[in-house]
C-alpha cells in the first residue's frame, strides 16, 4: 500500500487520506487515524468488545473531576462567523477528599459514534470509546484549602477531543494539580454541549496553510486566556475556584496543542511554564523571545537537531527561549504516544507506528511532565530534569547547540 506523509511525519494510506484534510494531522484525528491506518476497520468486532482502560494514577489523592459549558459574548466564533459567541467546554479534574459513586465517562456514545464513522469503520462498535474505563469521580468534594491548588491547562491536538488527555490529566490531579483540558470548537470530530448539540470539524475541511494555523494558534490562546478568566475571576464559573493559587498557573499541550503553548504564554502572562508535546510550532514568538521555563518533548523522527528534515522548527523555538530549557526525545515514540491514543490501540492490538509500548510511553510522558511542573510550580528539586535517567533509557537529552542528543 503506498503511502503519504502528513506534516508530522505520519505515514496514512494514500487511499484513506481526504483531500480536503492536509497539514498537521493529515487524515482522521486522534483514535480513528491510527484504527484506519493499521485496518482496525476490517478487524473482527470482538477486537473491540474487550475492556479498555486508562492506566490508573499513581498519585495518593482520589481525582475528581466535572464540565463547564463557557460563553465568550466578547467575540465571534473564528471559525463560523454565524456564531456570534466563542463557545467552549473544559473538562476538569481536581484532587478529591475521597472516591466518588460515579465513576467519569470517558466521551459520549455520540461522540464515539462520530469519530468512528469519520473513518468509515464499521465493523466494530459504534459506542466502543464511549465505554473507556477511567478513574476520575464526577463531581466528587474537592481536597484542598483556599489557593493551595496550581492550574494546568491542556490543550489537544487538532482535530482531537480534549477526552485524549485524560490519562495525563488524572495523573496531575492525583498529585494535587488542578487540571482544565480545553475543546476548542469546530477544530475537533465532535464535540458535545449541554443542550445535547454537537459540533464538528470546521478547520478538518480547510485548505491548510501558515496563515491558517497561525489563526489556530492564536485562536488557541485567546480561548485559554478567556478560561483562565473564567476560572479565577472576581465571578468565576466553578464553585470550587477559591482552591486555585492564581500565582501558579501552567499550560501544555499536544501537537497543534503543544504548539499553541507557546502563543498563549506570549500572549498571557499568567502562564509561568509551559511544555510543547510533540508540536510543530507556526507562530512566531515575540522578537524580545519568551524567559519563562519552558519544555519541548518529543519524538526523534521530527524533532532530532541537526538531522536534515527534522529538528528545524525547533531549533527556532529554542533561540527564543531565554529562561529554563530542556529539549526531550522518547525513543520509540510515535505522535500518539504521548496521549491516551497509545495506550488505547495497544489494547485493541493496533500498531500506531510506535516502537515503545503505549502504556510505557505513557508513564515517561506523566513522569516529565509532572516533574516540569513540580519543579516550577511547586520549586520542588526534580533531578530526573537534569540528565538522563537509568530508569527511563528511552529519553534523550538534546542539546541542539551541538546537534547532539544522548
Amino acid at each position: 500500500m503506498s503511502q503519504m506523509i502528513d506534516h508530522h511525519g505520519q505515514a496514512k494510506p494514500r487511499e484513506l487520506r481526504k483531500p480536503w484534510r492536509r497539514g498537521r494531522l493529515a487524515a482522521v484525528a486522534g483514535l480513528v487515524a491510527a484504527m484506519v491506518a493499521t485496518g482496525l476497520g476490517q478487524a473482527e468486532p470482538a477486537s473491540a468488545a474487550r475492556e479498555l482502560s486508562l492506566p490508573k494514577p499513581t498519585g495518593s489523592q482520589p481525582v475528581g473531576t466535572t464540565s463547564l459549558h463557557l460563553k465568550d459574548t466578547s467575540r465571534p466564533d473564528p471559525w463560523v462567523p454565524g456564531v456570534k459567541a466563542r463557545e467552549l467546554m473544559v473538562s476538569l479534574w481536581y484532587p478529591a477528599k475521597a472516591p466518588g459513586r460515579h465513576r467519569a465517562r470517558y466521551m459520549t456514545p455520540k461522540e464515539s459514534e462520530l469519530l468512528l464513522a469519520d473513518g468509515d469503520i464499521t465493523s466494530v462498535p459504534a459506542d466502543t470509546l464511549s465505554k473507556v474505563r477511567t478513574h476520575a469521580f464526577t463531581d466528587a468534594r474537592p481536597a484542598g484549602g483556599a489557593r493551595s491548588l496550581p492550574l494546568i491547562v491542556l490543550s489537544p491536538g487538532h482535530s482531537k477531543p480534549r477526552s485524549e488527555l485524560t490519562a495525563l490529566a488524572e495523573e496531575l490531579a492525583s498529585r494535587g494539580y488542578v487540571v482544565a483540558a480545553i475543546d476548542h470548537t469546530y477544530e475537533n470530530v465532535a464535540q458535545t454541549f449541554p443542550d445535547g448539540r454537537v459540533t464538528t470539524c470546521v478547520t478538518c475541511e480547510m485548505k491548510k496553510d501558515l496563515t491558517v494555523w497561525w489563526k489556530l494558534e492564536r485562536g488557541r490562546a485567546a480561548d485559554v486566556s478567556f478560561v483562565l478568566d473564567e476560572l479565577t475571576g472576581a465571578h468565576p464559573k466553578w464553585k470550587h475556584a477559591r482552591l486555585i493559587d492564581t500565582s501558579r498557573i501552567a499550560m501544555s499541550g499536544q501537537s497543534a496543542g503543544g504548539a499553541s503553548t507557546l502563543a498563549a504564554m506570549a500572549a498571557d502572562s499568567r502562564i509561568r511554564a509551559g511544555i510543547d508535546v510533540d508540536g510543530t510550532v507556526e507562530t512566531p514568538l515575540p522578537d524580545a523571545g519568551l524567559s519563562r521555563p519552558f519544555l519541548l518533548l518529543g519524538k526523534p523522527a521530527t524533532y532530532t537537531p541537526g538531522r536534515p528534515g527534522t529538528g528545524a522548527n525547533w531549533e527556532g523555538v529554542w533561540a527564543g527561549l531565554h529562561g529554563w530549557k530542556r529539549w526531550l526525545l522518547v525513543t520509540g515514540a510515535a505522535h500518539t504516544s504521548f496521549t491516551d491514543l497509545g495506550v488505547l490501540v495497544d489494547q485493541l492490538g493496533i500498531e500506531d507506528g510506535a516502537d515503545i509500548p503505549g502504556a510505557r510511553a505513557m508513564a515517561i510522558t506523566r513522569k516529565y511532565v509532572t516533574a516540569f511542573f513540580d519543579r516550577h510550580l511547586r520549586k520542588k528539586p526534580r533531578p530526573l530534569l537534569d540528565k538522563p535517567s537509568a530508569r527511563y533509557p528511552e529519553v534523550e537529552f538534546c542539546v541542539p547547540e551541538k546537534k547532539t542528543c544522548a
